[in-house]
């Protein structure tokens, strides 16, 4: 008992610049938080007056949280999640939101005095109604992720997106739907201003289309099988500042005859990191050509499930590159992050289970 006194008496006497720092690495080690009475930051303001007087002085503690209101408790949500937010002052936010069905009116009129400091919005619709209203007036919005289940793209999202702000450099689209052309234009003029993009796409020829779009991309991760496999004619292109790529195809035995002619078109002198996943036959000498007309400062080259490649071919790309790391990991096959997405943020569950 004694020994607990002194141990409670010592952390009443830390200093608030010590406690701040110990309350940082109280954190549970997510972007987004759960507004959870049994998780820090709420967890810190029930232990004493003092650490709670810190804790809610402490705005960076309170700049990123999960959204995910129920109906049944709304008026009680809205004093909850409002508190939460006005505890990060003027700092920038990363919110994460799942939007049911008529979801969306009462999310942005919750996050309404907010949206000045939105960063970084990670949208969940599932089977919304109106989508596009938590996409308008974000004028510090960096990055932006939309998840869905649904195949169905609405176009209202489209021309939400095309209104983005110059601010954006990040935009994810996660789900089972692919692009086309038509749709991935529509975004415009937001792609000149990106520099990663996670997406998928229904052809491999819209790759380069793609690129074409996004002058200034550094990162790309992308999603090809949706649509109908059709013969392609590509042109030479290179882009210069690409400098990651992940292929994913959705469709091996549909796709695999096209990556050739993709790898002949394409030359990316600033590549320094290429995964590709559930390509086979694997284009083994296109890539070599690939990587010889691109001359670039490869550094990785990581292959995923559903490439097979010979210890033979491992080999001569380090002879193309000696510097090159060569990495087969088979683990690497949750195709687009999809799955992975969709366990964290519950995509396709009914909000009432």
């Amino acid at each position: 008992m004694n020994l607990h006194k002194g141990l409670v008496s010592a952390l009443w006497r830390f200093p608030s610049e010590l406690l701040s720092h110990i309350f940082v690495h109280c954190l549970p080690e997510t972007e987004h938080l759960l507004p959870a009475s049994k998780l820090a930051p709420m967890l810190l303001t029930g232990i004493c007056r003092r650490w709670r007087e810190v804790a809610v002085g402490m705005s960076r503690l309170w700049c990123g949280v999960i959204v995910d209101v129920d109906d049944e408790d709304w008026q009680q949500a809205v004093f909850c999640y409002d508190s939460w937010l006005k505890r990060s002052r003027d700092r920038p936010l990363s919110l994460a939101l799942r939007c049911f069905e008529n979801d969306a009116t009462n999310l942005r009129s919750l996050l309404q005095p907010y949206m000045n400091q939105i960063s970084s919005l990670h949208i969940v619709f599932v089977d919304p109604l109106t989508p596009e209203i938590l996409l308008n007036d974000l004028p510090a919005l960096q990055e932006l992720t939309i998840s869905t289940s649904y195949h169905m793209w609405c176009p209202t999202i489209a021309q939400s997106i095309s209104r983005l702000p110059s601010t954006l450099r990040s935009l994810k689209v996660v789900g089972p739907s692919g692009f086309d052309f038509n749709r991935l234009s529509s975004f415009d003029p937001v792609w000149a201003h990106l520099t990663h993009v996670e997406i998928a796409v229904r052809q491999p020829n819209l790759i380069i289309q793609l690129l074409q779009l996004g002058p200034n991309l550094s990162s790309l991760e992308i999603g090809i099988g949706f649509g109908d496999e059709v013969p392609l004619k590509l042109e030479p292109f290179a882009h210069a500042n690409l400098q990651s790529l992940c292929i994913s195809n959705a469709y091996p035995l549909r796709m695999a005859d096209m990556f050739p002619d993709m790898f002949n078109a394409l030359t990316l002198p600033n590549l320094r990191v290429l995964e590709a996943r559930y390509i086979r036959p694997w284009p083994h000498e296109e890539l070599k050509a690939f990587l010889a007309r691109s001359s670039c400062p490869l550094e990785r080259l990581v292959f995923g499930t559903g490439v097979a490649v010979t210890d033979e071919q491992r080999a001569e790309y380090v002879v193309l590159i000696p510097s090159l790391e060569v990495v087969v990991d088979y683990m690497r096959g949750d195709y687009f992050g999809h799955r992975r997405i969709a366990h964290q943020y519950g995509i396709g569950r009914s909000r009432h289970v």
